[in-house]
C-alpha cells in the first residue's frame, strides 16, 4: 500500500501546476475532494511498482486524513505521475482500519512510500483463494488454472479444436499469424 504523506499547507500559482491547483499541501478544513486533488500528484515516483498498488492512504500531520482506491497511475505534463482513482468512505475496510489513526510509516520526507498492509492482498485467481500481495497469480498457479480448463473440455487437443472453433479471429489483436 502506498502512503502519501502531505506537507505544510502552501498556496502555489495554478499557470505552473499540471492541474491548476491554487494549494498544496495539508491543512486542517480541506474538503474531500480538494484533500484528493492534492493528493493524487503530481509526483516523482520511478519505477513500476507503484503500479501494481491498489490503495493509498494520505497522512497529513502523521494522522491518516483520506483513504484511496488506485484506478491507474498517469504520466503529467511536469514529467512526473499522477493517481486517479476513488476516494473511499466509511464502510470501506481500508478507510475504516486507517483514517484518523497514525500513518503506518509515521512522518516522512519522501512524500511517497510503501507499506505492507493485511488489506493489501489479493486472492489468487487460479480460484484457490490464498493470499498474494502482487501479481494475479501465486508462482504456479496460473498454469494450474490452464490445466483445469483444458480439462473442463477435455484432452489438450479437444481444447485447441474448440479453441480454433470458438476464437472469433476479428478479436485477435496481432493479427492473422497462420
Amino acid at each position: 500500500m502506498i502512503q502519501i504523506t502531505l506537507g505544510r499547507h502552501r498556496l502555489i500559482d495554478p499557470r505552473k501546476d499540471a492541474f491548476a491547483r491554487s494549494q498544496i499541501g495539508w491543512t486542517e478544513g480541506l474538503s474531500d475532494q480538494q484533500l484528493h486533488d492534492i493528493a493524487r500528484g503530481t509526483w516523482a515516483i520511478p519505477g513500476e511498482r507503484v503500479e501494481r498498488e491498489r490503495f493509498a492512504v494520505v497522512s497529513g500531520d502523521v494522522i491518516i486524513r483520506q483513504a484511496m482506491e488506485i484506478d491507474r497511475v498517469v504520466d503529467t505534463p511536469d514529467g512526473r505521475r499522477a493517481f486517479e482513482g476513488r476516494i473511499l468512505s466509511p464502510g470501506h475496510p481500508v478507510y475504516d482500519h486507517y483514517i484518523g489513526k497514525p500513518a503506518p510509516n509515521g512522518a516522512q520526507q519522501n512524500p511517497i512510500t510503501y507499506f505492507k498492509s493485511p488489506l493489501d492482498n489479493r486472492k489468487c485467481n487460479c480460484g484457490c483463494d490464498k493470499p498474494i500481495e502482487r501479481g494475479d497469480f501465486l508462482p504456479g498457479h496460473d498454469q494450474r488454472a490452464i490445466h483445469e480448463r483444458i480439462a473442463r473440455v477435455g484432452t489438450v487437443m479437444d481444447f485447441i479444436t474448440w479453441f480454433d472453433q470458438t476464437w472469433n479471429p476479428g478479436e485477435d489483436q496481432q493479427g492473422d499469424a497462420a
